[in-house]
């Protein structure tokens, strides 16, 4: 269907209400659950730093995920007030720094050709990959927190009340917009469309996943991945907030208070799932699939079986990253901004070290053996694998 493989990848109400409460746009971002402390780990592989800089304010204490890109060979990263930096990632060596006249409020996008960001007037900035000059702008009709995508073609930008709008990569202009049926409360987090050759996967609040048709931005399918259910508006909320998975003509689909699925890209139709809550997308082991539940347990599951190996608990409510894996650990960073280890195998803490001290929110990225963190404090650094003796 156009996708290529290697495409990015509460049960109590107290404890839903806090969480909302980090997530839905209000003044705090204080859980009502208090976190678990820090775990005392002995450590048996540390992360080994390569390099590290410095990107702006980071997310200038703005509630944001501005999720860094590889393109073309190079890193890139943004911050809220407006630094743009394009970064060799195997030496840190900036390669361009680019100050935008803009309040930033979602990560970067690319393709071959171009950069793009989104600012806080909901205008989207497309930007010459080279060296950052802008190109053109478009208005968009309302806010978005998740960075454009684009296979070089089109770009699509998803806002936060479930608008998705195609412009033209070259030249700006707007060809399409889908609107989705919106909730009237929903988490203040999106996941970034999945754009292929001729569908795109789109995540809604509405707990559906649909796929647009590129050429005219028409539903081909959807799938629901959670059902409201509850009397209360905050019972029912099904956000769909994790980025798909593609998996070799299929597609890794999770939701809050949803489920774990796995649907044909050609039809939508489910070939196997299990109920879940998460924000985040799954991360994939060679046989393990991890997800990062809710109230912030890191589960297991066996890629084969889908039977839960190994759960670890002592994260909750640390308000985690999504996992990411490296070697034959699953990494995570937390809100005080510590990176953990955990054992692929059975989910052990394997190591520790402290990152970020205003936190650790933007998804990780993996580049070949490496490990790429932005923390909200605007630090970026790329990590190796290390055994201790």
């Amino acid at each position: 269907m156009g996708f290529s493989r290697g495409l990015k990848s509460f049960a109590m109400p107290l404890a839903l209400a806090g969480l909302v409460s980090a997530m839905v746009g209000c003044s705090s971002s204080e859980n009502l659950e208090k976190p678990d402390p820090v775990p005392e780990v002995v450590s048996s592989v540390t992360l080994k730093e390569q390099w590290s800089l410095k990107v702006g304010d980071g997310h200038d204490g703005e509630y944001l995920h501005l999720e860094p890109a590889i393109v073309g060979g190079s890193l890139y990263a943004v911050s809220a007030d407006g630094e743009l930096a394009a970064v060799g990632p195997a030496t840190g060596k900036v390669r361009w720094r680019k100050n935008l006249d803009d309040r930033i409020m979602a990560g970067v996008g690319g393709d071959s050709r171009q950069l793009y960001v989104v600012n806080r007037n909901a205008e989207l900035i497309a930007l010459d990959r080279r060296e950052g000059e802008e190109n053109w702008r478009l208005r968009l009709p309302n806010e978005v927190l998740a960075p454009p995508q684009s296979n070089g073609n089109l770009v699509l930008t998803q806002t936060i009340d479930g608008k998705v709008v195609a412009a033209d990569a070259r030249s700006g202009e707007r060809l399409w917009q889908y609107d989705a049926p919106s909730p009237s409360l929903s988490v203040r987090a999106t996941a970034s469309p999945v754009v292929g050759g001729e569908l795109a996967l789109v995540s809604l609040a509405n707990g559906r996943v649909v796929a647009l048709a590129l050429a005219n931005g028409q539903p081909a399918w959807q799938y629901v991945v959670g059902e409201p259910a509850g009397r209360t508006e905050l019972e029912r909320l099904v956000d769909v907030t994790a980025q798909p998975v593609i998996v070799e003509g299929a597609a890794l689909l999770a939701g809050y208070q949803g489920k774990l699925a796995l649907v044909d890209l050609r039809n939508g139709e489910e070939i196997w799932s299990r109920s879940t809550s998460t924000f985040h997308s799954p991360a994939l082991g060679p046989e393990r699939v991890f997800v990062v539940r809710d109230n912030g347990d890191v589960t297991g599951l066996d890629a084969r079986s889908l039977e839960e190996v190994w759960a670890q608990d002592g994260l909750s409510w640390r308000r985690l990253s999504a996992p990411t894996v490296l070697g034959d650990q699953v990494v995570v960073g937390d809100f005080e901004g510590y990176l953990h280890l955990l054992s692929q195998e059975d989910g052990q803490f394997q190591g520790q070290i402290k990152f970020d001290g205003e936190g650790i929110r933007a998804p990780m990225l993996r580049w070949e053996d490496r490990l790429i963190v932005y923390g909200n404090g605007g630090r970026l650094a790329v990590f190796t694998l290390e055994n201790r003796d």
